[in-house]
């Protein structure tokens, strides 16, 4: 009678990463940079005044049309009774924000995992600045945008500070809102 050891392969976990996929994932994508391509998609829908609802569901990654939300994410935005909103979803100004917040914070923990670095918390406080002549068109001189952001992020982690910003900063989000990204914009009336 003979016996066999099976192993089993053991996955790495670290801040709730799996770390052994993730690696796996880097391996493919260097064997094969066209899995690298996404693209990801939102729906809108005006509703009545500031408030519009997005739709997200459908992306297309590693050379596939995604098939695993069987239903959509329904994010609301409006504005608030001072900007002659009714409040049923945060403005999308706080959407940037919310967004920002969101990556960073992921961003931070997958690559602290990769490294074995541990983190057992993140909390962030964000503030932007906005001048609304911009927005309602009563200076040329002043963007129609945020002018600032802050964030701070409070980690409760064995790394240092300038690690942990090191690895923040390769988000996606934070490239777009700190460097900025060509949109094209294109309307057609029906």
């Amino acid at each position: 009678m003979s016996t066999q050891t099976v192993t089993q392969p053991t996955t790495k976990t670290v801040n709730g990463v799996n770390v052994t996929a993730l690696f796996e994932t880097i391996d493919a994508v260097k064997k094969d940079q066209e899995l690298a391509a996404f693209q990801f998609r939102s729906n809108n829908h005006w509703i009545d005044g500031g408030h519009n609802r997005s739709t997200i569901q459908s992306f297309y990654g590693c050379r596939n049309e995604d098939s695993t939300r069987s239903e959509p994410f329904m994010l609301d935005a409006d504005e608030p009774p001072i900007l002659l909103g009714q409040d049923k979803g945060a403005n999308p100004v706080e959407f940037i924000l919310h967004a920002l917040a969101a990556c960073l914070t992921t961003t931070m923990v997958y690559h602290a995992a990769s490294r074995g670095i541990e983190i057992e918390a993140v909390d962030s406080a964000l503030e932007g600045d906005l001048d609304l002549r911009g927005f309602l068109g009563l200076s040329d001189e002043v963007r129609k945008g945020y002018h600032d952001i802050r964030v701070k992020m409070r980690v409760k982690s064995g790394a240092t500070p300038a690690v942990l910003k090191e690895l923040a900063q390769f988000s996606p989000v934070f490239d777009v809102v700190s460097r900025s990204v060509p949109v094209k914009l294109e309307i057609e009336t029906y």
